[in-house]
């Protein structure tokens, strides 16, 4: 999300001049550049509606930024550009659609493949080039159209906003049983295009991306064995295989997995050796490593994504659960008061 109040200037490209520079912000009491993003033009009857979804998703990513005016699409001009060339600039830049930066495009399906030709225009600028110039090729597919709307909104939020990326592309990582098991499931920012990742048949829960988003560590009910009992684990999904990483069984209880920052460390709790406490292992789960030693139970670990170097987590040593923090290699530990 964007919480950082900010004011970028941008230029537009080209030679510098005042009136090729504005300013977009929040919190800060900068006016906010005016965006349209005009419904992208499909090339034949079949390509149509997978324009319109793609000006749709763009639209709203666009939207929730919240760094952006988006112009109403009631104060459009009734001719719909597919192509740069194809801009009435006069148009769209006089009231009621006051525009400064114009998203356009077209899209053309040919047999199982499209291709989406996408720009945003600086439209008080009629000389410059385009601000942004893709191209999409992929799949001629709802999902797909999803994908490509997704990275150019991204795109767009990045320029305006001084490189920030944008959250259009990432997805959410949750815990769900309409399948009948409690498994792990990914959906889009915006609750779009839900799926199932695990299919265990037992219990998952926990998720945590790895910082690449190549991985899911989660905490897992594995059956050890015929008559024995479920006993927590730590799983590791694969995003490009879409099945579990190899990763070693420890005894007792093991859950609430964290990555480090840099994705060269996890941290979780387990029991192997008598109490709960926090150990932290390589990302294979090899040479695990305590940290904590109290007369409690430590928990649900969560490292400084700033700075990687100071770990918060939860642990019962005062009687009650309670916060605590403490540096990576386990050291300083101390519980944080809360009363101011």
């Amino acid at each position: 999300m964007f919480q950082q109040n900010f004011c970028v200037l941008l230029l537009a490209s080209s030679p510098a001049s005042a009136q090729d520079w504005f300013k977009t912000g929040t919190g800060l009491g900068v006016s906010k550049a005016r965006v349209a993003v005009a419904d992208v033009v499909g090339k034949s009857p079949d390509a149509q509606p997978m324009g319109l979804k793609f000006s749709e998703i763009v639209r709203a990513d666009l939207d929730f930024s919240g760094i952006l005016e988006m112009v109403s699409k009631s104060y459009y001009p009734l001719q719909i550009p597919g192509t740069p060339g194809e801009v009435d600039f006069k148009a769209w830049t006089e009231a009621p659609a006051s525009t400064q930066l114009l998203a356009l495009g077209n899209l053309s399906v040919n047999g199982n493949s499209m291709e989406i030709q996408a720009w945003l225009n600086d439209v008080r600028n009629a000389s410059l080039p385009p601000v942004i110039g893709k191209v999409y090729r992929g799949d001629a597919t709802d999902p797909q159209v999803r994908i490509f709307a997704h990275q150019f909104a991204d795109e767009i939020i990045s320029k305006l906003s001084g490189g920030l990326p944008g959250i259009a592309s990432t997805q959410i990582a949750f815990v769900s049983n309409r399948s009948g098991n409690k498994e792990i499931w990914a959906m889009d920012y915006d609750g779009e295009n839900q799926h199932e990742l695990t299919q265990l048949h037992t219990i998952a829960l926990t998720p945590r991306w790895s910082p690449d988003a190549s991985r899911i560590a989660f905490t897992c009910y594995a059956q050890p064995g015929a008559g024995a009992a479920l006993s927590a684990q730590i799983c590791v999904q694969s995003m490009s295989t879409n099945h579990l990483i190899s990763w070693p069984r420890f005894r007792g209880t093991n859950s609430s997995p964290a990555w480090s920052p840099d994705g060269s460390q996890l941290m979780f709790m387990s029991s192997m050796n008598g109490s709960p406490e926090l150990y932290v292992t390589d990302p294979s789960g090899q040479r695990p490593k305590r940290i904590t030693f109290s007369s409690g139970a430590s928990t649900s670990p969560s490292w400084n994504p700033k700075t990687g170097q100071q770990v918060a987590f939860v642990s019962d040593r005062g009687g009650i659960p309670q916060l605590y923090v403490m540096n990576a290699d386990g050291s300083s530990q101390a519980k944080v008061d809360l009363a101011g």
